[in-house]
């Protein structure tokens, strides 16, 4: 079981299902007057999506720069690029439904430990909760009647959220994690291959590496607003580590062309 110091959840909440007007959904009201915006709710989903989008555009974009710079020809490159992303595609989707099915079953694990302790022993559970916020900062009568309201509304829940952190929001999904990984993957995937069917013959390569690098500053940019972090740091980390890719594998593909 957790200790009271394990707990660095913060703010604690009366429930899960309440945690604002919008249903836990990354908004709260204070006084009636005004809500604040939060974006936690979106960390699941927008983490799949950015990293998918991300990867499709980068590894397809320098795979079809490499191939290009090694004096490959159009239909050549486009093959490898078609290859490359349903190859991404389907491992991507592959590695975070194993991932995320691996949080799932030990979230699951967790929960099946809970419900026999709350069953075998309640007082000791309860005590427990006591602890907990009282290291949050509540008197010892307050966290009391804070830990015996929840246990009596709902016991299972208090000790998901409170002791192992675990919430609707956050919990795990695998099914919903593999496809926009892979959905995602495909949509950036989808700017090395249009630059491939409409740049010249003979630039191939500088017209993809343009189009990459302004698919992942536009993609930089929407994820950040999506998640209230700064968009100049998140696009600027963007074409960094993108531009870095794309050269490494333009020289490996000249370097390679120059030898065969």
């Amino acid at each position: 079981m957790a200790s009271p110091s394990d707990h660095r959840s913060g703010v604690w909440m009366p429930a899960s299902r309440s945690a604002g007007p919008e249903g836990g959904q990354g908004r709260r009201c204070s006084g009636g007057r005004h809500g604040e915006q939060h974006n936690s709710h979106r960390i699941g989903w927008l983490r799949a999506v950015v990293l998918g989008a991300n990867d499709g555009t980068i590894s397809v974009a320098s795979l079809v720069v490499g191939i290009a710079a090694s004096g490959a020809l159009r239909p050549q490159i486009l093959i490898s690029g078609l290859a490359a992303t349903v190859a991404g595609a389907a491992s991507m989707a592959a590695g975070e439904f194993v991932s995320v099915q691996s949080q799932a079953d030990t979230e699951q694990a967790d929960m099946a430990r809970e419900r026999r302790e709350l069953a075998s022993d309640p007082a000791g559970e309860l005590a427990e909760l006591v602890e907990i916020y009282r290291g949050r900062g509540l008197s010892l009568e307050t966290a009391r009647q804070v830990a015996e309201q929840l246990t009596l509304h709902d016991a299972l829940g208090a000790h998901a959220r409170d002791e192992l952190g675990l919430s609707e929001t956050l919990r795990a999904r695998p099914i919903q994690a593999a496809l926009a990984s892979a959905a995602s993957f495909t949509l950036g995937a989808l700017v090395p291959i249009l630059a491939i069917r409409l740049a010249p013959e003979g630039r191939i390569g500088g017209v993809t590496t343009g189009a990459a690098l302004v698919a992942l500053a536009i993609l930089g940019g929407l994820s950040a607003r999506a998640g209230g972090a700064a968009v100049l740091r998140s696009v600027l980390r963007m074409l960094v580590w993108g531009a870095l890719a794309m050269g490494i594998t333009a020289l490996v593909g000249r370097l390679a062309g120059a030898v065969v």
